[in-house]
């Protein structure tokens, strides 16, 4: 399912009509913001779930590694817990009991990131609750228009700029390209049984496509099986 409609809509839909993997208890709208290395962070949940269990985000985090690993092709990707500190007490009740489970679970996990290293590309795969997540994309969205309209601005405000301008142009191309959220298509919809890709509600034919390209490397790596798997092992390990 690729659509570019009502988010809310969409994951009720696909709750409803496909349903959600045995081993997921709710499922989670990764997002990919881009880093200074070029390589983007994948940001889950943001927007599912207003509300989590530290079980959940535990979840989350095996279901972004595994999405990593098999769309973007890292082969041990880094998972962090978005928090007010680097350290394993700073946090709240939430995040400090889901840093706990993290640990426990068959992945990279490197610890807290603070919201000032989302962009650093330290880590490939951060982990938070949908009201946090949502925030936080919101404010991204805002903070690179913002930036860009601002840039724009002071360049047309003299001959010296409109001229370094056009001479940067390709330079400026290019950042607004990393910057670009039609690069990555729409917002996986991890958990649910078919693979299901959210787009953003003014995707362009480019970003449409990259959605589509997306679901056919998400239904084509056998990612849902992978998630089951490993959550099944993880639960395993809890219980034993």
């Amino acid at each position: 399912l690729v659509s570019a409609g009502n988010t809310g809509a969409v994951m009720g839909v696909a709750m409803i009509k496909l349903g959600t993997l045995q081993t997921v208890d709710r499922p989670a709208l990764a997002t990919v913001l881009p880093t200074v290395t070029g390589r983007g962070a994948l940001l889950l949940d943001v927007g599912a779930n207003a509300e989590c269990k530290p079980e959940q985000l535990m979840q989350f985090g095996v279901m972004g590694s595994i999405y990593a690993r098999a769309i973007f092709h890292i082969d041990d990707p880094k998972v962090a817990i978005l928090s007010i500190g680097e350290e394993e007490m700073k946090g709240n009740d939430l995040t400090k009991e889901a840093h706990q489970l993290l640990k426990t679970a068959p992945i990279r996990f490197v610890g807290n990131i603070e919201g000032r290293a989302i962009f650093s590309g330290d880590v490939d795969v951060i982990v938070c609750d949908g009201f946090t997540g949502n925030v936080t994309l919101k404010v991204s969205e805002g903070i690179i228009e913002t930036v860009i309209r601002m840039l724009r601005e002071e360049l047309q405000r003299s001959f010296q700029g409109m001229a370094g301008a056009f001479l940067s142009r390709p330079a400026f191309q290019a950042f607004k390209k990393r910057l670009d959220y039609a690069e990555y298509g729409g917002a996986p919809l991890l958990g649910v049984t078919r693979p299901t890709v959210i787009c953003h509600g003014r995707s362009n034919s480019r970003a449409i496509r990259n959605a589509i390209r997306v679901a056919k490397e998400f239904s084509e790596s056998g990612l849902n099986h992978r998630i089951d798997t490993d959550l099944a092992r993880t639960k395993e390990h809890a219980s034993a």
